[in-house]
């Protein structure tokens, strides 16, 4: 079992840069592909980047390709997600997820439902 916990959320103006942060309780985080996601007011989910157990293998959508940058940290049990030039459409509760899938794993996921463990969200406002 694996527990998610964002912190780093809050209100910026467009242009601005924030840095959320995951905490991932449990010994075998290491071998776990993570992922970040988001959710606008009446929107789906929506991918934004993973990353693999090394943090060798990265991937992004293409809305945040170029901005933003996810790393980890395996020996604090933690996942980044840096943005940068934020924009409004930027706007949305952002989700920490992780997923042991062997595949994910080693290249990491773009796929919500290839992921087992949720956060419970971080809000992140982007004002213009």
């Amino acid at each position: 079992q694996v527990q998610l916990v964002e912190s780093g959320g809050g209100l910026v103006q467009a242009g601005g840069s924030l840095r959320l942060s995951c905490v991932a309780s449990g010994r075998t985080f290491s071998r776990y592909a993570m992922g970040w996601f988001r959710q606008a007011p009446g929107k789906e989910r929506e991918f934004v980047a993973t990353i693999s157990w090394s943090g060798g293998s990265t991937y992004y959508a293409d809305s945040v390709k170029g901005r933003f940058t996810i790393s980890r940290d395996n020996a604090k049990n933690m996942v980044y997600l840096q943005m940068n030039s934020l924009k409004p459409e930027d706007t949305a509760v952002y989700y920490c997820a992780a997923t042991p899938d062997s595949y994910c794993s080693e290249y990491g996921c773009s796929t919500s439902s290839k992921y087992d463990y949720w956060g419970q969200g971080t809000q992140v406002t982007v004002s213009s």
